[in-house]
């Protein structure tokens, strides 16, 4: 997945979440040899440790562990939280 396709998932993802907050976009895991090779190009803020990495107000967690991946605040659990509203690609 490159950059430009994690943003067309996030927009895609919210598109047909609508009004159901438990769709909306609640995590971005990402594999750590894809973050090393293309994502870390994404617009990614940290502003405090509860908050963790985000791009466009969605968390990021980056581990050898995960496949590059969104997933939607339901399948995101806890993980994702705090939650925040996407925020339009700059």
């Amino acid at each position: 997945m490159t950059p430009d396709e994690l943003s067309a998932a996030l927009d895609a993802m919210a598109a047909a979440a609508g009004d159901d907050s438990d769709k909306q976009p609640g995590l971005i895991e990402i594999l750590d040899a894809d973050w090393c090779s293309t994502m870390y190009a994404l617009d990614h803020s940290s502003k405090t440790l509860a908050d963790g990495t985000r791009h466009r107000n969605i968390k990021i967690l980056i581990s050898s562990a995960f496949q590059t991946r969104l997933l939607t605040r339901a399948e995101a659990g806890e993980r994702g939280e705090p939650y925040r509203e996407l925020t339009t690609q700059a």
